[in-house]
């Protein structure tokens, strides 16, 4: 059969290692399936399937170091998820019968109780069989933290497979974003992470699992598994199945490009990712070990993860080139001895080498160019210059695809942008947003008090002692108009409300622009999370004094915390309060890449920007009128956060559409959509604004659709009453309000044209010089001696004596007197 594609070059940084155990673990597993009906009389597999899959070479290469036991534990747990996937895909995927699917799925998870000595019932078929006896076998290995997440994990992979079910029921192929997040749960690869945990007796502790750090390593772990695994099985999967699940396909559609071109994208976001996991091992882990104080024997229980990851990657990729289920004959990755996927004897022990296959793993065009006098270690492929795209280098090793660039260029480039670069005005696409906006009738009076409360906060001063304070003065604080978003967020807000909502808009856009300079252009990371952890000071959810606020931001902080949360009880406090600490904590990650110079992967970038743009903070806010009418596991369904988190990209990016300009030119910020997208895709500003543009419109149908199909399901699924599915109704109706009102301000505010820029940053590009000039202008303007007027005639009324313009503080500079 003709291959739709050449394989790309693809960045393995470690050599892949076989796990000696490997024959054990093959008789093993063969025995094992037979013994739970997965093979003759199955219908799915006979004994000849199973062997030409080879779960157990995949497992030896993913699983070098284990014992022979935990291998063969391992082993069966992989036959049992392929099993699974095939069986899904002839008896509900091929018969597209969504309901007999989702009572399968519905059963399962009795099989994983949580308490390791409840007895699950009878199994009805192998699926059933085999993950009863699994369960059996792993969990009293593990600590109850880890059930938990594995139990998790496995029934995000059982439970989405009915989302892939429904997309091809509906001929839809998924959006980028849309498609990343959705095949982390169906694709398995956090479920393939922790069981690394077991295999490498590296149970990652309760106290970092969910911090941060070890999800990004598991999200960029699974998105690599993932992307790579689409690469080889795009044929099969979408030529022969035909999947609409495919990475490579959904770039096709979404670029409108070859299946060649979207295949090296894939590739090229394959490379990020893994060098996304690298960063945050270097970068984040020393940071989070010093920071939750965890014991040398905890950090060697995460750095031995870390490895065991790594080997996956390696002993993954390596599998893949070999197993007769994928492609992988031809292209700058199949090396000889591979054609036809056929490979060769493998011999345990043999670092992964062919047989008469000379070198290490890789060699002949085996996707790395490794060399005896090339310098080795941990993740040094990257250093290889010599290849193709490094600078200034002729490429000796293996040819790549044309306009193939390494990944060591590719990392440099990564932290070689140059800040402050002039650009020009921001360039603005149509926005096809199909909502209209209403206006609160209180916006006028919301104008005013919230800078009457600026200034009783002290945000529109200067403080002595505090560095970067006075960046806003009453002046920018009218242009930037956080009421007019407030009043189209919140159409149908009380005055008090509409305040409140104001305050929070002004109080985290004015602390988005003081943090970059406080702490970014200083570096001073530990100042910003000294700074951090006194505001949380300030969110109390029990009742428990606040200390004095020592600056505006604290001040802020704590006085729109009591007025919000005066009627809340103390669950929804928890929950307000950890949207406001996501949000300052994506500050701290915009800072650490400030300091580093670096731009961030896209998909670390995207995920993050919903939190660095307040998204979570708002939307929260909407659901506290929810009360207890709409389980709170309802938010957490699937549906609902592709409803939220689309609804969330389209505003965000069109955030960044606005304000290229400002955050490139003015700020030299390296956290926007259209410079992660020149980086990414190494083009120009008019080819980003334009992908930025179609991925915004994609999240926007994504959004349209969830609406529309999805949540009508899950209502059904869930069993809702009338009461919360009209409640979430209303919900959906609250988020176009939240887009209109978002759009609405961006058009409306003196924020991000050419003209604003000049004259909030001034001729020294500055917030604070620039707003210190113009208090000092006022301030002189106050203290000139007022010119002599000519007298009256008696009787007459002096003119200029009644202003005719706003009343009440700061207003003075805007009102107009007649006379002359």
């Amino acid at each position: 059969m003709t291959q739709p594609f050449e394989l790309p070059s693809f960045y393995v940084p470690h050599p892949a290692r076989l796990n000696p155990h490997l024959d054990q673990a093959r008789a093993h597993s063969t025995e094992w399936a037979r013994e739970m009906g997965m093979l003759e009389g199955s219908g799915i597999w006979d004994q000849a399937d199973l062997e030409a899959h080879d779960y157990g070479l995949l497992c030896a290469y993913t699983h070098p170091d284990a014992s022979a036991e935990a291998l063969s534990l391992v082993t069966d747990w992989y036959v049992w998820v392929f099993f699974f996937d095939d069986h899904f895909l002839d008896m509900f995927k091929r018969t597209n019968d969504r309901e007999a699917g989702k009572a399968h799925l519905d059963r399962l998870p009795l099989f994983m109780p949580a308490d390791p000595a409840a007895e699950p019932p009878e199994p009805e078929n192998p699926v059933e069989a085999g993950l009863a006896d699994l369960w059996r076998r792993t969990v009293p290995a593990m600590g109850e933290d880890w059930r938990i997440r594995f139990a998790a994990s496995t029934r995000n992979l059982l439970d989405e497979s009915l989302w892939e079910l429904a997309n091809i029921n509906e001929g839809r192929v998924a959006n980028p974003v849309e498609y990343i997040e959705m095949r982390r749960k169906v694709g398995g690869a956090p479920w393939s992470a922790q069981l690394v945990e077991y295999a490498a007796d590296a149970e990652v502790p309760k106290e970092v699992s969910g911090s941060r750090a070890l999800r990004v390593l598991m999200d960029a772990f699974s998105d690599g598994v993932h992307l790579r695994n689409d690469i080889f099985s795009y044929q099969r999967e979408v030529e022969d199945e035909g999947e609409l699940s495919n990475g490579i396909l959904v770039l096709e559609r979404f670029l409108e490009c070859s299946t060649q071109e979207a295949a090296e994208a894939v590739n090229d976001l394959l490379t990020s990712r893994l060098q996304q996991f690298e960063n945050t091992v270097f970068t984040e882990l020393p940071v989070l070990f010093a920071e939750t104080g965890l014991d040398p024997a905890g950090r060697a229980r995460v750095m031995a993860y870390v490895k065991g990851l790594q080997d996956w990657q390696a002993g993954g990729h390596e599998w893949h080139l070999r197993s007769s289920r994928y492609m992988n004959g031809g292209g700058a990755a199949a090396g000889s001895g591979r054609a036809g996927g056929t490979g060769g004897t493998v011999a345990p022990g043999s670092g992964g080498e062919a047989a008469g296959l000379p070198g290490l793993s890789g060699a002949s065009g085996g996707g790395n160019w490794w060399d005896q006098y090339a310098i080795g270690g941990i993740g040094t492929s990257a250093l290889d210059i010599l290849r193709k795209g490094a600078v200034g280098a002729e490429p000796t090793a293996p040819p790549e695809a044309e306009g193939a660039v390494s990944p060591a260029a590719r990392r440099a480039r990564s932290h070689g942008h140059v800040p402050y670069q002039a650009v020009g005005p921001s360039l603005l696409p149509e926005f096809r947003l199909p909502y209209d906006r209403r206006l609160s009738p209180h916006l006028d009076g919301a104008r005013e008090r919230v800078i009457e409360w600026a200034e009783r906060m002290g945000l529109l001063a200067q403080e002595p002692g505090v560095l970067a304070s006075g960046i806003w003065d009453a002046e920018s604080m009218r242009d930037y108009d956080l009421p007019l978003c407030a009043a189209g967020i919140h159409p149908d807000a009380t005055a008090d409300q509409l305040d409140i909502a104001s305050a929070w808009l002004a109080w985290g856009t004015w602390a988005d622009d003081y943090y970059p300079r406080a702490f970014g252009h200083t570096r001073d990371l530990g100042g910003a999370k000294a700074a951090n952890a006194r505001l949380s000071l300030f969110m109390p959810v029990d009742g428990a004094p606040v200390p004095e606020p020592a600056n505006a931001l604290e001040r802020g902080l704590a006085d729109i915390w009591e007025r919000t949360t005066r009627p809340m009880d103390v669950e929804a406090k928890g929950r307000f309060r950890v949207a406001v600490e996501t949000m300052l904590d994506s500050w701290i990650w915009e800072l650490s890449n400030q300091i580093q110079n670096r731009i961030p992967d896209p998909v670390d970038y995207l995920e993050m920007r919903r939190s660095t743009f307040g998204s979570e903070l708002t939307t929260s806010l909407s659901r506290l009128g929810h009360g207890k009418t709409v389980p709170q596991e309802v938010y957490g369904h699937g549906s609902m956060r592709a409803l939220e988190n689309s609804a969330m990209d389209y505003a965000c990016m069109m955030n960044d559409l606005f304000s290229y300009q400002k955050e490139i030119e003015y700020e030299g910020e390296l956290h926007n959509a259209v410079l992660v997208v020149q980086n990414f895709f190494n083009c120009g500003y008019d080819a980003a604004v334009r992908i930025v543009d179609d991925l915004m419109h994609s999240r926007l149908d994504q959004f349209q659709h969830v609406a529309q199909k999805e949540l009508p399901v899950m209502y059904e699924d869930f069993g809702l009453e009338q009461a919360a599915r009209e409640l979430l109704d209303g919900y959906v109706v609250e988020l176009e309000n939240w887009l209109a009102g978002i759009l609405g301000w961006h058009e409306g505010c003196l924020r991000y044209g050419p003209a604003d820029l000049e004259r909030h940053f001034g001729a020294e590009r500055d917030l604070a010089e620039a707003s210190q000039a113009r208090r000092a202008a006022t301030a002189a303007a106050a203290e000139a001696p007022a010119p002599v007027a000519a007298a009256a005639p008696v009787g007459t009324v002096p003119t200029g004596t009644v202003p005719t313009g706003p009343t009440g503080l700061g207003t003075a500079s805007l009102r107009l007197t007649s006379g002359g």
